[in-house]
């Protein structure tokens, strides 16, 4: 690759992926350097990795939390800033060329689509940004010299089975899912688990947002939308299956029968390495999977019964236009209110229903729209929660 540094911006660095493109970027200090840093409220832990990586500017989400950072970086040439404003504008400096986008939910779109404007290789782990604006920003992609590295699991395993073959042989997508810690339960012992049992993965090691997606397998219901618009490939040829050992990441089938599958340890590390390292591949010094160590690798159907939202992002992306704008705004609406212990896990679908039903859908949606249906669905959800049980 080449021998100038990459310069990154990650946008969200105290979360899991942030926290973890950091640790690679130390592993590789000849190659990487962070030049900007950004989160949303951890304003002591943003201020420690400042110290550490040196970076020429941080940016706090909350206006708020501005004088602390400064406060905590006064001694250092730093540039403070604060504001959803001032992310946006960080994506746009000169002395970045790759964006991390590890921000979670809605707010990783505006910046997302700033960085398309000034044609930045964007690491995408904020798969919400598809799942809202994909027909935007597939559009503003054709028009720039910009281009996308997926950076989750599954979307990095197609990404690498891709590598090399002709997409137009492409038969299906086959998204792996590891059945979250409900895989086994019944539809009526879901009305029984509480947000706790719904934070325990028995994977992965992820934030509360993504986590409690997982258990509800809406992310793999975004994780779908955001694979139609990587790889162009219709909902109808993209199939989910679960896999509880979460060793194969994602598999292509293609038109000769024939599946290629990216297999690699349940750790997030080897993606976002292969993403920041593109088209190289880095070595490692964490361990690797050994195949002898599991007895079998199982494979089997989700349970649409018990799992509605997975369904609903189906229809969403099948319906198109502001849909699936609507469907993540009232999940996250939801997850908001699980997490908080207003609404039951189990209640979350019909909240995302309800919020669906009632709101009309638009059809090739520009930004300003997004903005507005966004804000309408997250009102109507709330609204929906404070008047009915759900």
């Amino acid at each position: 690759m080449n021998t100038e540094k990459r310069k990154i911006a990650i946008l969200g660095s105290t979360g899991s992926i942030g926290t973890q493109t950091l640790d690679i970027i130390a592993e590789y200090p000849d190659l990487f350097e962070a030049t900007v840093l950004t989160a949303r409220t951890q304003v002591d832990a943003l201020a420690a990795q400042a110290r550490k990586f040196r970076p020429h500017m941080v940016v706090i989400a909350q206006p708020e939390l501005e004088s602390r950072l400064r406060a905590l970086l006064r001694d250092l040439p730093i540039e403070v800033a604060s504001g959803p404003e001032a992310i946006e504008r960080c994506v746009t400096r000169e002395d970045i060329d790759t964006v991390v986008t590890a921000m979670v939910g809605y707010s990783g779109l505006a910046p997302t689509l700033r960085a398309i404007d000034h044609d930045k290789l964007i690491a995408l782990a904020n798969k919400e940004t598809l799942v809202v604006g994909g027909e935007l920003i597939e559009r503003k992609l054709r028009e720039s010299r910009s281009h996308i590295i997926p950076v989750d699991s599954e979307h990095s395993a197609i990404f690498q089975c891709l590598e090399g073959e002709d997409s137009r042989l492409a038969h299906k997508i086959i998204l792996t899912a590891s059945g979250g810690p409900f895989r086994t339960l019944s539809k009526e012992q879901l009305n029984e688990v509480t947000v706790e049992d719904a934070l325990r993965h028995p994977n992965w090691s992820m934030g509360a947002k993504v986590t409690i997606d997982s258990a509800s397998m809406m992310n793999k219901g975004f994780e779908m939308i955001e694979a139609h618009w990587l790889f162009g490939c219709p909902s109808g040829q993209i199939e989910v299956v679960v896999h509880p050992q979460s060793i194969v990441h994602s598999m292509v089938q293609f038109k000769d029968g024939s599946i290629k599958a990216q297999l690699g340890v349940p750790d997030m590390h080897l993606p976002i390495r292969y993403a920041l390292g593109y088209p190289q591949r880095l070595p490692s010094t964490q361990p690797y999977l050994q195949l002898k160590q599991y007895g079998k690798l199982t494979f089997e159907a989700p349970d649409m019964e018990k799992f509605p939202l997975l369904r609903m992002a189906f229809e969403a992306i099948d319906a198109g236009g502001t849909a699936p704008c609507i469907l993540n705004a009232a999940n996250e609406i939801a997850v908001a209110a699980l997490l908080e212990k207003r609404i039951q896990f189990a209640g979350m679908p019909g909240l995302v229903a309800a919020t669906l039903d009632a709101i009309p859908i638009t059809a090739k949606p520009d930004y300003e729209t997004l903005i507005a249906v966004n804000a309408e669905a997250r009102a109507k959800a709330s609204a929906l929660l404070s008047s009915l049980q759900f």
